[in-house]
């Protein structure tokens, strides 16, 4: 059986009680199906920052900025018959950076 690696806040929230209320953690985290570890870094979190909300990271940033996603887009549209390869070798100069086929 797999294990979740995150809770949904409203789970997390129910871990910090059952918590407080002296729960055995690994009881607590067969009943959610999580990881023990996951239930121990919940508690020392809220044991130090008095929140149990989830640390939201910033992500992998973006290579291209909206404006250039739309003139992507609308090349795209322009030259159909055109393959991912072609597109991004014609649309690298404009935008100033090498832009990959994924990207198109």
């Amino acid at each position: 059986m797999s294990r979740r690696n995150h809770l949904h806040d409203e789970m997390r929230w129910r871990a910090v009680g059952m918590l407080q209320a002296d729960a055995r953690r690994s009881a607590f985290a067969r009943e959610l199906n999580a990881h023990r570890s996951i239930i121990h870094k919940l508690w020392n979190h809220y044991q130090s920052h008095q929140n149990a909300s989830r640390r939201h990271g910033s992500g992998r940033g973006r290579i291209t900025t909206t404006a250039v996603d739309r003139y992507l887009l609308q090349c795209a549209r322009l030259w159909r018959k055109l393959t991912a390869r072609q597109l991004a070798s014609q649309l690298s100069a404009p935008a100033g950076r090498p832009i990959s086929r994924q990207t198109v």
